[in-house]
């Protein structure tokens, strides 16, 4: 059972190898990639491997190998002649609240691009766009790119099989946050999809996988130049992730922002992420000519409603009611007759005057994970209900007793230590020492470079700031 080469080496000699700090060859990638495939190997073990490779890393040619075994493992997408060069696509490593694709997979559909977006469940405490969109009653997964232009789909028996398998295995090994498990999940997913051109929102911060601007930068390397190894035309910006991406954090709540954005009400913060990774793509399959009439030209798309055009036949074409779709993009809808509401709500007030100085993302996410947003080990369900809204921004003046949050939940109710840990989400300061917080800020902005842009396919160096 476990002779996998010629020179009899076992999976125990690999783990055994990659635990010690060894490189393995691409023979004995590919032979642990056919393993985790043809379901040779136990969870164990392959949880094992995980963590060898969280220890000690993967030089560039470990991690190519194992995103081209990781993609050659199922089905690769084909696409008609006349599509090959409108292909696009656009990953986030994951954020909180981070919506972004159900906004701008439509949006690009509306400009002309085809968007086969293969999603993921939700990892550790970020939430998967999957888990959203099923939040939808009778969303399934179909490809419609033909008669809509996007469809975001999930993982098939047949489509990226290995890396099913190894995505939910490192949620509960706790490997979530390896930076060649990462890139190879990411770049095998999206080098099935047959893509032209792709777009990386890495995120950096304390609610992100990379907790700072540095291993952000290193995780951005390596994506790019996987993607590149494989012909994507790949580029990738770094994005701050402290907070939230707009107001809403949780599958039901969020759904309903996004469809808001749609709508021409979202949130700046989200705007600008939308309008940005958006504007790049079109750049770089040729459609504009820069960064600025991409951006216009995706900001049209969703304002003016061409993007909600294309939310609502992709729900439709996926399996969702037609009366049901025409509801929930309607002007003025009433969300919660067709989306699931939580049986509880539960305001949080601010525990004194001042201005909102930070609101924690990660504390957030964790409650909400804890009371059943997210899933503790594969498979698991999770409640589409729980969710929460800030009803405060950064840099907003509060009196105390205003409510800042607005909770969502179920059947468990709040512990005590769960109430203190979301309420130490929110930290409120006095003005003076606000606008001397601020100026330094502005100083550190400065100072410091935000968002970068790594492009190795594309013909001219490309910049842009988030």
């Amino acid at each position: 059972m476990f002779l996998l080469l010629a020179d009899m080496i076992t999976i125990p000699d690999l783990i055994r190898k990659k635990r010690d700090g060894g490189q393995l060859s691409d023979d004995e990638i590919k032979a642990f990639i056919q393993a985790v495939k043809e379901k040779t190997i136990q969870d164990s073990q392959t949880g094992a491997m995980l963590m060898a490779i969280w220890l000690n890393g993967m030089v560039s040619a470990e991690i190519k190998a194992l995103t081209r075994e990781m993609m050659s493992s199922g089905e690769v997408m084909e696409w008609p002649d006349e599509w090959k060069n409108f292909m696009v696509d656009k990953h986030s490593t994951g954020g909180v609240g981070d919506k972004v694709s159900l906004v701008l997979a439509p949006a690009l559909a509306a400009c002309g691009c085809k968007v086969p977006m293969i999603s993921g469940r939700g990892l550790a405490h970020t939430g998967g766009t999957l888990d959203k969109l099923e939040s939808i009653p009778g969303f399934k997964i179909l490809e419609i790119l033909d008669s809509v232009g996007c469809c975001i789909v999930g993982q098939t028996e047949t489509l990226v099989p290995a890396d099913r398998v190894l995505y939910a295995l490192r949620d509960i090994t706790s490997t979530v946050d390896s930076l060649p498990l990462v890139t190879g999940s990411i770049i095998s997913k999206k080098g099935a999809e047959s893509l032209f051109a792709l777009v990386l929102d890495v995120k950096f911060g304390r609610a992100a996988i990379c907790k700072d601007l540095e291993s952000a930068t290193e995780l951005a390397q390596m994506l790019v130049e996987a993607g590149n190894g494989l012909g994507i035309c790949t580029a990738a910006v770094l994005s701050g992730m402290n907070s939230t991406i707009g107001r809403c954090v949780g599958n039901s709540v969020e759904v309903i922002e996004s469809l808001e954005t749609l709508k021409g009400n979202g949130p700046d913060d989200l705007m600008e992420l939308v309008t940005t990774q958006g504007g790049l793509l079109l750049v770089m399959t040729g459609l504009v000519s820069d960064l600025s009439e991409g951006r216009k030209q995706i900001s049209e798309a969703v304002v003016g409603g061409a993007a909600l055009s294309k939310f609502q036949a992709m729900m439709e074409a996926q399996g969702v009611n037609s009366d049901t779709a025409q509801l929930l993009c309607s002007t003025n809808a009433d969300y919660y007759s067709v989306l699931r509401k939580a049986k509880h709500q539960l305001e949080l007030k601010a525990p004194a005057d001042g201005i909102v100085l930070e609101i924690d993302g990660l504390v957030l996410a964790q409650v909400l994970h804890r009371l059943g947003a997210g899933r503790s080990k594969a498979g698991e369900p999770v409640n589409h209900s729980v969710g929460a809204v800030l009803l405060v921004s950064i840099g907003q003046r509060v009196t105390k007793g205003d409510p800042w949050l607005r909770l969502h939940y179920e059947d468990l109710a709040l512990t005590p230590d769960q109430r203190n840990h979301l309420e130490s989400a929110l930290t409120v300061t006095a003005v003076i020492r606000f606008f001397c917080f601020f100026i330094s800020f502005i100083t550190y902005l400065s100072e410091k470079t935000l968002c970068h842009n790594h492009s190795v396919s594309t013909p001219k160096s490309m910049k842009c700031k988030i």
